[in-house]
């Protein structure tokens, strides 16, 4: 006895995965930068809320971010103050703080506050990916 097998299911499951993973690619990086751009946003919004006697109007300036790609699977956004801005030495100190200065930790919130919906938008991706039918 011999069990007969269709494949088309099987066949347009792999065209609609060959056509998905390109348009997953440039959406991932669109999630990524647009996730950057919120926490860059809540980054400069808390240390003007919590840095105003010390850098509360210079230091949030220098807040910002960059793109990397790593491959065409992998993108990373690197956020935070920039060093050689106004006040922007000081993103350790206020970040971490220092023996004299409690920690503010308003990179820490701002990513904290991006990380669910930025884990809701990939698995967007991923369902629109592998939805087929």
């Amino acid at each position: 006895m011999s069990a007969r097998f269709d494949m088309g299911d099987v066949r347009r499951l792999e065209r609609h995965l060959a056509r998905s993973i390109p348009r997953i690619r440039r959406d991932a990086r669109s999630v990524v930068m647009r996730g950057a751009v919120n926490v860059k946003k809540d980054w400069r919004a808390n240390a003007r809320a919590t840095g105003r006697k010390h850098a509360g109007r210079l230091y949030p300036r220098t807040v910002g971010f960059d793109i990397a790609g790593y491959g065409p699977d992998i993108w990373a956004a690197t956020i935070g103050p920039d060093k050689a801005g106004v006040q922007g030495p000081l993103g350790a100190i206020l970040e971490y703080g220092s023996v004299k200065n409690p920690p503010h930790n308003d990179g820490g919130r701002a990513l904290a506050a991006e990380a669910p919906r930025f884990a809701a938008q990939m698995e967007l991706l991923a369902a629109r990916g592998l939805a087929w039918w």
